[in-house]
């Protein structure tokens, strides 16, 4: 099964802040049921978006430096980056089906 990369406090800025495109990070922690579930979505969409949208996943446990900057005050929580920027967030357990839309939405607006 293809995986969504995971990254930490130390590969923040390589991967997205000076990523130039699309990019979504999903904050997650393994003890949380609902991040569990929105990691297999996440999975999913690493797999079918990859030519559109680099998708990271960033535990909040070990990357607590990068979860305090962006105030990730409850998890799952989605962020989507344009240019390392932050552009859009979702928190909570979102349907694929929505986060399809928004990925081909932020890619028909860029």
């Amino acid at each position: 099964m293809f995986m969504a990369k995971e990254i930490g406090d130390n590969d923040f800025k390589s991967e997205i802040e000076d990523y130039k495109g699309l990019a979504l990070v999903d904050f997650w922690a393994p003890w949380c049921g609902p991040c569990r579930e929105m990691g297999l979505i996440i999975n999913e969409l690493a797999e079918e978006y990859s030519a559109k949208i680099k998708i990271i996943k960033l535990n909040v446990d070990e990357s607590q430096e990068i979860a305090s900057k962006f105030a990730v005050m409850s998890i799952p929580t989605l962020i989507f980056f344009r240019d390392g920027k932050e552009i859009l967030r979702k928190i909570g357990l979102q349907a694929k089906e929505e986060i399809i839309k928004i990925i081909e939405k932020e890619k028909a607006d860029k």
